[in-house]
């Protein structure tokens, strides 16, 4: 069995990374997305152990004391950190995982699994940024103040990442996040273990 993909997708809030992962997921089930941990309040619709583990900041530090958690930042004035125990066992069974965190959790990330794969998407204009959260219609032209300064600085950290994925039209970006994952499945490094009896038999 071969060992999984880790792939890390970050962007602003806004940037569309929600619907795309949910369409990716959806097109190829063999992917999972990993459940991170929050202290935030859950939005309409959210279900506990399927968007996120919603804890209380006790229980969030203590996990995070423990050494629980493969990375975790502070957000929004929130907390999110993801289970390193869960995505290494999914890793482990061949399943290709996606974590959706922070240019923070991405580069702490990154150093302990140093194989992932980063994906940043970006949206095609500020002003296209800016009216998708103000479409969202749950925050206010404050709160949308604050999510368009904090995005500009998230923004910037899209350097650090592998490949830069622009969500314009979302059925090309769409395609374009399939083409990595595709990719990645395809380097030496999978191809070794997916195809190991064939590479046997043909330097034999």
């Amino acid at each position: 069995m071969r060992q999984g993909n880790l792939f890390i997708i970050s962007a602003p809030s806004g940037a569309g990374k929600t619907s795309l992962v949910k369409a990716l997921v959806e097109a190829d089930p063999s992917i999972v997305v990993s459940v991170s941990h929050t202290t935030r309040t859950p939005r309409p619709g959210e279900v506990d152990g399927v968007n996120y583990h919603f804890v209380d900041e006790a229980r969030f530090h203590q996990m995070a004391a423990e050494g629980a958690f493969l990375e975790h930042a502070r957000v929004f004035g929130n907390h999110y950190g993801t289970s390193e125990a869960s995505v290494r066992a999914q890793l482990a069974a061949g399943h290709d995982v996606i974590l959706e965190i922070d240019w923070q959790g991405a580069e702490q990330t990154r150093k302990q699994l140093p194989d992932s794969i980063s994906i940043f998407i970006l949206p095609p204009s500020r002003e296209v940024l800016h009216q998708r959260l103000t479409g969202r219609g749950q925050d206010d032209a404050a709160v949308i103040a604050k999510r368009m300064a904090e995005a500009t600085s998230e923004m910037s950290h899209y350097p650090e990442a592998d490949y830069l994925v622009i969500n314009d039209d979302f059925n090309t970006a769409l395609a374009d996040l399939a083409a990595i994952v595709r990719a990645a499945r395809l380097s030496q490094r999978q191809q070794q273990q997916t195809q190991a009896a064939l590479l046997s038999r043909l330097l034999a």
